[in-house]
């Protein structure tokens, strides 16, 4: 198995409702600092409605980029139950998803 499919294959894990950030999902497949590279798979995930790059957000609590926009990616989040102000998770310590 490759690193991009080790990182889709976590990503999955990450239940309807809650987020992960770049780092947590780097960390959950060996990777140290491997924000970046998370972020560019994310980028290039061939099947977003079955993986959800969109619940990947960075450790901030900015909800980072999408590849369909981050409007779209907002409002996904939303559609989850997933509250958002100024572009900022709200209350990310208490829905952020931990492997």
């Amino acid at each position: 198995m490759n690193l991009q499919q080790k990182i889709y294959k976590k990503l999955l894990e990450v239940p309807k409702g809650q987020i992960t950030t770049y780092g947590e999902l780097a960390k959950s497949v060996g990777l140290k600092n491997g924000q970046r590279a998370v972020g560019k798979i994310m980028n290039k995930n061939p099947y977003p409605v079955i993986i959800p790059c969109h619940r990947v957000v960075m450790s901030t609590g900015k909800i980072g980029g999408y590849a369909y926009g981050e409007h779209v990616k907002t409002k996904m989040l939303n559609d989850e139950g997933i509250k958002i102000q100024n572009g900022k998770i709200v209350d990310l310590e208490n829905i952020i998803y931990r492997f």
